[in-house]
């Protein structure tokens, strides 16, 4: 037996098995020599033991309900204490719960989550969950771009377990091959990708319970949604954009239409007419200022425009944003 400065590592309720041999003679017989009992000095660090005034040579057991009294004294103070502490926290506690049930709203329904851990961990939770669909929605800025591919690495595992995908782009995630080649692979009707020009903001919604939107442009902040009637809203948003929006494996939104201008460059005349700057339609249309300047100038050309504020009177003049109708030439001609 291992003894450290005479003492045993254990607790009174794991009593050693000398300890246990020692006390129960020493109850037997009412005493026990202290020679004996030096073998299992946690009798006396637990008072099981005491010293006999008679004779220092003995010890006397300490009778077994004076040494359970002892122990449970502490305890039923401690528990008496706690369950005061819990009384008083309840009835803290008791307006605002009453507060929650008048509103009716769940405690659990919105969820802030703030930093990027807390946020990837909740939807790596959600994602792992999930049985039936995953619906999401992937602007193509600096920061999505570059993770476009990684996003779709992450749907590998989802799909692996039955699990339907459907992902919003934007046009420019059309530009990568890898992604491309990536996506044309995961194609086998459990994952659908489509690109459109301009997308609100992210979104992702596992199994028609929980959704995920940011509420910070720096994407740290996040809301969990678990209220069914927002739920429910969001996707019919998603189906309104999935509904007009192209599958990543047609090249439409690239190709010239019978006019010559492709959809990308309708989109940006739009947004010209509107009287956006090259920097605030670069960024709704998730490409870079020199590409969106590029497009531009064959809008230009197209169009024949000579300057920048004749283009926009040519984009209006020329009817290629009203819907289905031809494009007029530079002396106004269709």
């Amino acid at each position: 037996m291992n003894h450290t400065n005479g003492t045993h590592p254990h607790a009174v309720t794991e009593l050693c098995e000398e300890g246990t041999r020692i006390y129960t003679a020493a109850l037997r017989s009412g005493r026990i020599a202290r020679a004996e009992a030096g073998t299992a000095p946690c009798l006396m660090e637990f008072s099981l033991l005491r010293p006999d005034p008679d004779d220092p040579d003995w010890l006397r057991p300490t009778p077994p309900s004076v040494a359970l009294s002892r122990r449970l004294n502490p305890l039923e103070q401690e528990i008496s204490e706690r369950r005061r502490l819990s009384t008083e926290l309840a009835e803290a506690f008791e307006p605002f719960m009453t507060l929650s049930t008048q509103l009716g709203a769940s405690s659990d329904s919105i969820a802030v989550l703030e930093g990027s851990d807390r946020i990837n961990a909740a939807l790596n939770m959600a994602t792992s969950q999930c049985q039936t669909e995953v619906l999401s929605v992937q602007p193509s800025d600096r920061i999505s771009e570059r993770s476009v591919l990684r996003g779709m690495e992450r749907d590998r595992p989802i799909i692996e377990r039955g699990v339907r995908i459907r992902t919003l782009y934007q046009h420019t995630a059309r530009y990568n091959p890898e992604k491309l080649a990536y996506a044309a692979f995961l194609a086998d009707g459990k994952a659908e990708y489509r690109t459109m020009d301009e997308i609100v903001e992210r979104l992702i919604i596992c199994d028609e319970t929980v959704a995920f939107i940011p509420i910070r442009d720096d994407q740290q902040v996040a809301l969990e949604v678990r209220h069914p009637g927002l739920v429910r809203y969001l996707i019919k948003v998603f189906e309104f954009m999935w509904s007009r929006a192209v599958p990543l494996s047609v090249d439409g939104p690239y190709e010239a239409a019978p006019d010559g201008i492709t959809e990308i460059q309708h989109s940006i005349a739009k947004l010209l007419v509107e009287g956006h700057v090259d920097e605030a339609i670069a960024r709704r249309l998730g490409m870079n200022v020199r590409t969106c300047r590029a497009h531009i100038a064959k809008l230009a050309q197209a169009l024949g425009s000579g300057s920048r504020a004749q283009l926009g009177y040519l984009i209006a003049q020329s009817g290629i944003l009203d819907s289905g109708a031809a494009p007029a030439g530079p002396n106004g001609h269709r």
